[in-house]
């Protein structure tokens, strides 16, 4: 077992080992440092591609602005549509009175088991209706004060 436990850290150790890297070095390695005049050289580049391509658009709008009309002819009027209004969104999931009524019946199906000894199916249903039952009115009162329920 010492031997596994052993080998296994060992292996651990080498591999964190070799995946730590010094950042600083590598940074300096991938990044050269550019001088300004090759900076300004590439601003100057950008800065006439985006006039170019601004001319272009120029031109190709104007091109297109000049359609000709058509002439229209007066229609018969159009029925207007009343606005529909917006629906609520549908609720997903459980309402908090399902899951408190789930709950209680379990809970009470579970203790009436345990305290009637004599029938515990008889037990486990009465504890089942009347846990259940608790559960809901629970449940039911918080919908309503989070307005789930009108």
């Amino acid at each position: 077992m010492r031997k596994i436990l052993y080998s296994t850290t060992a292996i651990v150790f080498a591999v964190v080992m070799v995946s730590c890297k010094d950042n600083n070095r590598l940074g300096a390695e991938v990044l050269p440092v550019s001088s300004t005049a090759e900076l300004a050289e590439f601003q100057q580049w950008k800065a006439e591609k985006l006039a170019k391509e601004n001319a272009e658009k120029t031109r190709s709008y104007a091109s297109t602005a000049t359609t000709t009309r058509r002439k229209t002819t007066p229609s018969a009027p159009v029925a207007t549509i009343p606005p529909i209004p917006p629906e609520e969104p549908a609720r997903k999931g459980w309402s908090k009175a399902a899951k408190g009524a789930v709950i209680g019946g379990a809970v009470g199906a579970g203790a009436g088991a345990l305290i009637i000894k004599k029938n515990r199916a008889l037990g486990a249903v009465i504890g089942g209706v009347v846990g259940g039952g608790v559960g809901y009115g629970i449940g039911r009162s918080m919908d309503k004060k989070d307005g789930r329920v009108k």
